[in-house]
């Protein structure tokens, strides 16, 4: 069993009008940064924030009117998740969506506003799928696979189809891999469209399934990751058998790189994207030289981030890149110190977001304290002038390392 263009191609007009066609759009910025020529796939805009509509509702089409009355069931991190429940909610059709334990309360939150009964199992998808199987044989549902389906990946692929509708002399098309559907429909139509097109893969080091699979290593995969949504231990059989034959290369991202993308994304292009759905930018920030000169598009395949882990990965930013930092200085325990040393931060542009003063640690003269602070600044290097000025001033400074910054 295999897909072809015209699987894609019938998709894309099954599904059109009911899922948005997401725009595709250059960054100058990005570019600028990189020396590629960069264009964005904003899937995260789609309306369950994901790319995994398409494919869900392809499916949810082909069903039989017996398998829509009787229901249906799926397993997922949350955006198959999200898009099975949506348009099943449309299509009149019951959902039973289970999810892992751990899943970010955003996603599950939406599945059940979708309609959906959510049931939570197991730590990891590896874990809920089963039970899903499972369900449905006990309870006469239709399963609905996220990637291991052929109607699936066709869905999948009508993202390369507007893809190359929008930039046709792309060189480059870079999309993110979990189970492999979206990367497996995207090379289809991507190579049948343009042979001499390259397609790569990017997967999270902690799940580089296809990456192990396509290079006969031994299956290795598991941990915590912020790119939860490709967390997936072994790449599908039916995306795999079509990534063997079409796939150029899959490149395996470190969290800290993925952590830099989502704050590129917000900063730059002023778009939310999940871990999953930053991968992309992290290979091409990563990896500049690979990329080079070439017009390259990337798959934003996701924005569903808990708005929590979402500031934190923020604030970690600021603290990666010198804009936040905490400095300790000992001072004496006299009227007047703390604010000469607030002056002198604030006259060196940095703001004083937290402060600790401590007197009673035994390991500090009587007369003496150690004052906390944790400053924001514009740069390194307004942060650097600042203990500078601090130590003119007479003050001893101990910078502090985060926890942030050592990630």
């Amino acid at each position: 069993m295999t897909v072809t263009l015209a699987d894609i191609q019938a998709a894309a007009a099954a599904i059109d009008g009911a899922v948005i066609r997401t725009p595709m759009a250059q960054s100058q910025t990005l570019s600028a940064l990189t020396g590629a020529e960069v264009f964005l796939k904003f899937e995260n805009h789609q309306f369950t924030a994901s790319f995994k509509d398409r494919g869900a509702l392809n499916k949810l089409i082909s069903l039989s009117e017996a398998q829509r009355a009787g229901g249906v069931i799926a397993a997922s991190a949350g955006n198959h998740a999200q898009g099975v429940a949506y348009h099943a909610e449309r299509m009149g059709i019951p959902a039973t969506i289970v999810m892992p334990t751990n899943t970010p309360n955003t996603k599950v939150q939406h599945t059940k506003d979708f309609g959906a009964c959510v049931v939570l199992y197991g730590d990891t998808l590896a874990d809920s799928a089963p039970f899903a199987v499972d369900r449905a044989d006990k309870e006469g549902l239709t399963l609905i696979h996220p990637f291991n389906d052929p109607i699936i990946i066709a869905g999948q692929g009508t993202v390369a189809l507007e893809m190359l509708a929008d930039v046709p002399d792309l060189e480059v098309l870079v999309a993110p891999v979990g189970g492999g559907g979206l990367i497996a429909g995207c090379a289809v139509a991507a190579k049948a469209i343009k042979p001499d097109i390259e397609v790569i893969g990017v997967e999270a080091d902690h799940y580089p399934s296809l990456h192990q699979a396509l290079n006969n290593l031994a299956k290795q995969s598991g941990g915590p990751t912020i790119a939860e949504g490709i967390a997936v231990k072994e790449v599908g059989e039916l995306p795999l058998g079509i990534l063997r034959d079409l796939m150029d290369d899959v490149l395996v991202m470190e969290e800290t790189d993925i952590e830099q993308a989502i704050c590129a994304l917000v900063e730059i292009e002023k778009t939310v994207a999940e871990g999953a759905g930053a991968v992309t930018l992290a290979a091409l920030m990563a990896h500049p030289d690979r990329f080079k000169g070439r017009r390259v598009g990337l798959v934003i395949s996701g924005g569903n981030i808990d708005s929590r882990l979402l500031a934190q990965v923020l604030n970690r930013g600021l603290v990666r890149t010198g804009r936040i930092f905490s400095l300790r200085v000992d001072i004496t325990d006299e009227p007047g110190t703390l604010a000469r040393v607030s002056n002198i931060v604030g006259e060196s542009g940095g703001n004083i977001i937290e402060v600790r003063h401590q007197r009673l640690f035994l390991d500090v003269p009587a007369k003496a304290a150690e004052l906390d602070l944790m400053v924001e600044t514009r740069d390194q290097t307004s942060g650097s002038a600042m203990v500078t000025k601090l130590t003119e001033a007479g003050f001893t400074v101990h910078i502090l390392r985060a926890a942030a910054e050592r990630g």
